[in-house]
């Protein structure tokens, strides 16, 4: 077996079982801290080394062969098993700072500005936050050495405690200076496919285009090709970002676009406003501790403070 299993099948199983779990060669590359090519080449060799393939490649997603999801099941057990004994067997870290996983473009828009009052009201507890999308599970945040995290997706945990503390709604934004340029802009019917920003990873598991899909389907607006023109990006940050210079409508997030639009450097393009199907989780193990919990308090008031800052602004939520 020791033959077998060398450096580079090793490599190319561990690609395998991320882009198995996300049907997707691209979120398994942001995982994995690789492109999407060297992720998709890597399965392409094992496939190769196997002599069957392990994916159907249709245009629209990954679906696992029998033989892909016989093997994917047996690498999600042996994956999961050395991660707990490696849990059990690695030293316990002294007590700490609390280490806070949280959704890079949440943690740069919201929760950084707001961390002073944390530290002003928790003088004692440390806190180190890490801007990070991956999906979460017991044995990933054991083996990473993370206490929380701060996760925008739809929920559904089964194995950790998650606490939903801001709900989301979804609002086409664009600056002042595009909404001039472009007057058809007043209306929903003027939109454009070529004119909008995309947020193609919105949260772990998310089709590219399902927020604004989202929003087109709660205004009753038809657009040919919406998924096929326009920018794309992998943070939403990124695309509010392009907004902000000019370069087309983005699909706001309040908690992101709130201070912008209130600001006049965005505008609320017309008014409607989606719920998002992804809200703000605050996800911990079951047995955390005492610090993890003041950490979870805070952002529960600080929600209800941006909700009830929200409905004056937009009047929403």
């Amino acid at each position: 077996m020791a033959n077998v299993l060398s450096a580079s099948l090793l490599g190319w199983l561990r690609c395998f079982e991320a882009a198995a779990r996300h049907c997707n060669f691209t979120q398994a590359a942001g995982e994995l801290c690789v492109t999407q090519g060297a992720v998709s080449q890597q399965v392409k060799q094992l496939e190769q080394w196997l002599d069957r393939p392990l994916f159907l490649r249709t245009p629209r997603a990954l679906v696992l062969t029998p033989e892909g999801e016989r093997l994917r099941f047996v690498l999600r057990e042996s994956f999961q098993a050395i991660e707990g004994t490696l849990t059990q067997l690695r030293r316990p870290r002294e007590r700490g700072a609390v280490s806070l996983s949280c959704s890079p473009s949440f943690a740069m828009v919201w929760l950084t500005p707001r961390l002073g009052h944390f530290f002003r009201q928790h003088p004692d507890v440390g806190l180190r936050v890490y801007g990070e999308f991956h999906a979460l599970d017991p044995s990933r945040m054991a083996r990473d050495g993370t206490e929380a995290a701060i996760r925008f997706d739809p929920g559904g945990y089964q194995e950790l405690a998650a606490t939903m503390f801001l709900e989301e709604w979804l609002l086409p934004v664009a600056s002042p200076a595009y909404l001039a340029a472009h007057p058809e802009l007043r209306s929903p019917s003027g939109l454009r496919a070529g004119m909008l920003l995309h947020d193609v990873s919105p949260w772990d598991g998310a089709g590219e285009f399902d927020e604004w899909q989202c929003w087109l389907r709660h205004a009753g607006v038809e657009l040919d090709d919406a998924t096929g023109q326009g920018q794309r990006f992998n943070l939403s940050q990124l695309a509010v970002n392009a907004a902000l210079a000019g370069q087309g409508v983005a699909m706001g997030r309040t908690a992101l676009v709130l201070e912008e639009i209130a600001a006049g450097r965005l505008v609320d393009l017309f008014g409607i406003h989606a719920r998002s199907d992804a809200s703000y989780h605050f996800v911990s193990t079951h047995a955390h501790a005492s610090q993890v919990a003041e950490v979870q308090a805070w952002l529960v008031r600080e929600g209800m403070a941006f909700h009830a800052n929200r409905r004056r602004v937009l009047k929403v939520g």
